[in-house]
């Protein structure tokens, strides 16, 4: 019997999950997780305004979502101090790469990431038939110099940069990004990942320009605004860009809770500068932490800390020592950044019981930093 055929490209695509989320971890293992603290989900809950429209939302549930996400670009846009024409609204900063990438990629052209960098990007890239090419890290920051270097000599048409960066927490000023933005081919397309933009420092911020053809910068409510879970993200670029994307997206996809409570949590900014105090807070009891027990830490302008243990080995082992006392972390998956551990920044309490577990595993001898130099 004859089976439907695949595509060409799928049946040339390995198998491939950007994440293992930590609910199929537990599934995997029987073992609950206790201390979730490696996908990097907001700790301190959702604004009361965002909570209240969504719960009243219930009751059209019935209906279909805007699929305009109007009130939405409209808030936005008087936020951003931009047109409503330079706003498009995807299910999450994942969804809206995927539709970057189907615009400005066709099978065959040339892409530039960091190695190490954001998966999920890497992921749509590889699904729409792209050629993706990886720049190394460079102490542990985006090499920009190096990433514009690739796209010239490539001619590349799209060049990835999450800042602040995942997985490092490290993050490149306004200055950095115009000069990068001056070195790339005319035609290429800058994809700023901004997931965590309300944690790094306000003066270092580029400011929007959303005449500018040359870049889209990429924000979303599931850190800062804690919604994670309702999946919502916003991109802001240039006219033509986002009348593109009306093209091919797909219309429906955000959901009227998504909608209604980032509108609301828009109108809560002391709410959002809470959770930024908050994390503020947490990154500082982790820098201490690692005072505590010896391990160098990479500042973060996000709401996690990454600390370093050296070598791959050690930072793998501390995961798995970790998952079996059911702490849930991640760890980046390329050198040199595979040497390191990165940590949500979590309550109060959930802090308090990390350190009491990493002391006491650093007690038992089982905290080791294997201190292999790494290359800059």
């Amino acid at each position: 019997m004859t089976k439907p055929r695949f595509t060409a490209l799928v049946e040339s695509l390995p198998a491939t999950i950007p994440f293992v989320a930590p609910d199929a971890l537990e599934r995997s293992s029987g073992r609950p997780i206790r201390l979730r603290l490696g996908a990097n989900e907001s700790a301190f809950g959702v604004s009361p305004l965002a909570r209240r429209a969504m719960l009243e939302a219930i009751e059209r549930i019935a209906w279909y979502a805007d699929p305009e996400n109007f009130y939405l670009r409209r808030k936005l846009a008087e936020v951003y101090r931009v047109q409503m024409e330079n706003l498009v609204v995807g299910s999450g900063i994942d969804d809206l790469l995927g539709l970057v990438v189907r615009t400005f990629v066709d099978p065959g052209s040339p892409v530039v990431t960091s190695l190490g960098s954001y998966p999920t990007f890497n992921y749509h890239v590889a699904g729409y038939g792209g050629v993706l090419h990886r720049v190394p890290y460079r102490n542990d920051h985006n090499d920009l110099e190096a990433l514009a270097e690739a796209a010239r000599k490539l001619n590349a048409r799209l060049v990835y940069l999450a800042n602040p960066d995942n997985p490092t927490g490290t993050w490149h000023g306004a200055r950095r990004l115009c000069e990068l933005l001056e070195r790339l081919p005319d035609d290429c397309l800058v994809v700023l990942d901004e997931a965590y933009v309300e944690f790094a420092p306000p003066e270092d911020l580029l400011a929007i320009d959303a005449k500018d053809s040359r870049l889209i910068r990429l924000r979303t409510f599931s850190k800062a605004h804690g919604m994670a879970g309702v999946r919502i993200g916003y991109g802001i670029a240039a006219a033509e860009t986002i009348s593109a994307f009306d093209k091919v997206r797909l219309h429906f996809g955000v959901n009227m809770f998504a909608q209604v409570g980032a509108r609301a949590s828009l109108d809560d900014p002391q709410f959002i500068a809470g959770v930024v105090g908050a994390v503020d807070e947490g990154r500082e009891d982790y820098y201490r932490l690692a005072g505590e027990l010896g391990l160098p830490f990479i500042h973060s302008a996000t709401n996690f800390v990454c600390f370093d243990m050296g070598s791959q080995a050690a930072a793998h082992s501390l995961v798995n020592t970790l998952f079996d006392r059911g702490v849930f972390i991640r760890m980046p998956g390329a050198p040199p950044l595979d040497r390191l551990i990165r940590v949500t920044v979590a309550s109060a309490l959930e802090r308090a019981e990390f350190g009491r577990v990493m002391h006491e595993l650093a007690n038992k001898g089982l905290l080791r930093r294997n201190a292999i130099p790494v290359a800059a």
